[in-house]
């Protein structure tokens, strides 16, 4: 379908809660933001852009998605499709120690590592995680920036940013500090604490599937 609206509803006039980002419906659906794509293309989703020119999904058409699948085919999709964490970190022995700790978790999520901030906006360009966990101190682009720039896109407002970091709360602070939605912990990496937090997004996101396949 075109990019343009497809209903007769002014997207600026309906309430907030009548439409979502791409991204949030994807979460909804259980699916990669490139299939939803491909489905407001087609037309089985009905989206418009915002004047700067940002895709919005309608919730009824999400609704109505997943009430089309049934819910057992809403839950199988959503079981298929794993918690994408992406990990920003230099350290090449904190980047192997993610890497087996996470995986002993036997947790589903699917979880990519870079060394830079710049390889991180990149991977994020291409998809977007659910979890960014990120150092601050990278090489490059450092973590202070990257945050400021994905949190500067509306886009990618859905997606979780948590900083594991060695600097202390006075020394953030004189770098400018950092957003009150990013969660910060210190080093050594909390895998405990970021294993709970992991847990409780898995959590919320598959009641946020089961209450719209029921609606």
């Amino acid at each position: 379908m075109s990019e343009a609206s497809n209903t007769d509803v002014d997207p600026f006039r309906t309430a907030k809660t009548d439409y979502c980002t791409t991204r949030e419906a994807a979460r909804l659906l259980g699916l990669s933001l490139g299939k939803v794509q491909q489905m407001v293309e087609v037309g089985e989703l009905q989206a418009w852009k915002t004047s700067g020119g940002h895709r919005r999904v309608s919730v009824r058409s999400v609704e109505a998605n997943l009430r089309k699948r049934g819910p057992r085919e809403t839950e199988r999709t959503a079981g298929a499709r794993d918690l994408a964490v992406l990990i920003a970190e230099d350290d090449r022995s904190l980047q192997l120690l993610y890497r087996e700790t996470i995986g002993s978790w036997k947790l589903p999520v699917c979880a990519e590592i870079v060394g830079n901030g710049i390889d991180g906006l990149v991977k994020i360009g291409l998809h977007i995680p659910d979890v960014l966990i990120v150092d601050l101190l990278l090489p490059g682009i450092d973590g202070f920036e990257m945050i400021r720039r994905l949190r500067a896109n509306p886009e990618l407002g859905s997606m979780d940013v948590i900083v594991v970091t060695g600097m202390e709360p006075e020394q953030i602070e004189a770098r400018g500090g950092l957003p009150a939605s990013v969660t910060i912990y210190g080093k050594p990496v909390p895998f405990q604490e970021l294993r709970g937090y992991l847990q409780a997004k898995i959590v919320q996101r598959n009641r946020d599937l089961q209450l719209l396949a029921r609606t």
